[in-house]
Order: structure tokens, then C-alpha cells, then sequence
């Protein structure tokens, strides 16, 4: 297998990484909007049971009393963030998929600047979660280091 074809590969599986980042986010900012002047904790509740999820359980307890906490001003940040953020992954994976050189530093550049908040949400509360997500972002920064050296080279 050529070195370019490995290349795409790589890029591609990047792409389909930031593409269903992306698009899992604006659903959460669709679904975030959708919750404006609606007992967020009692419709998530709702859900829960439709899901048919243990409403016992200590984790969905912990989620709907914070849940509970929010306000339509809460919703309209999270979903202003959310949107701004969607719209990065899903240009930084549009970008990867059709090779554009471009897309491959504005990734480096945004995976790297987020790099120190994820390691201090890890400091702040371990999680197998956090960890594996910033695990991911180091090797996609670092191949994509590695890319863009070696075209640079070629």
C-alpha cells in the first residue's frame, strides 16, 4: 500500500470522526433550543421513562436535580456554543474529506487549544471517558503533525 493511500485512509477515519462530532452536536443544539421555556429535568424525566431507564439510579438522579438548575438563558448559551462548535467539526471534517490542506491546520490548531482544558477537566474529576477523548485529540494532532510534514517534504 503506497504511503498516499495510507495518508487518506487516515484522514478519512479524522473526517468521519469530526463529521459525527459535528453532527451529534447540532442535534444537541436543536434539542437544546427545543427545551426553551420547558421544565427541562420533568420533559428529560419524561424521557427517561419512555426509555424505560432505572429512574433510581444514582447517575440519572445526580443528572436531573442538575438538570433541574436550568434556565432559558443556560439553554440559549449551551446552544450557542454547541452550534459555534458543530459548525468547527463539521468544517474541519468536511475539509479532511476533501484533502484540503486548510482543513488540516485549522484541525491541528483547534484539537491543540483544546487540549489544556480537557487535561483540566481530567485533574478536575477523573474519567475513562476524558481520558480516551484526550488520548484521541493527542493522536489526531500528532498525525496530523506527521502529515503535513511529509507533504511538505514530497
Amino acid at each position: 500500500m503506497t504511503q498516499k493511500m495510507k495518508g487518506s485512509r487516515g484522514l478519512l477515519l479524522i473526517a468521519a470522526f469530526k463529521l459525527i462530532k459535528g453532527l451529534a452536536l447540532l442535534a444537541l443544539a436543536v434539542g437544546a433550543l427545543k427545551m426553551l421555556h420547558k421544565d427541562v429535568a420533568a420533559e428529560v424525566a419524561q424521557w427517561i421513562d419512555i426509555l424505560r431507564v432505572d429512574p433510581h439510579n444514582h447517575y440519572i438522579q445526580e443528572a436531573l436535580s442538575k438538570l433541574g438548575m436550568v434556565d432559558d438563558r443556560k439553554l440559549k448559551a449551551l446552544s450557542v456554543g454547541t452550534f459555534f462548535y458543530s459548525a468547527l467539526f463539521l468544517t474541519e471534517g468536511v475539509g479532511l474529506a476533501l484533502r484540503k490542506r486548510w482543513a488540516e491546520y485549522l484541525t491541528i490548531v483547534s484539537t491543540a487549544s483544546l487540549l489544556p482544558l480537557e487535561i483540566y477537566e481530567i485533574v478536575k474529576q477523573v474519567s475513562a471517558l476524558k481520558i480516551i477523548v484526550l488520548l484521541a485529540n493527542i493522536a489526531i494532532v500528532v498525525y496530523l503533525v506527521m502529515e503535513v510534514r511529509s507533504k511538505r517534504s514530497t
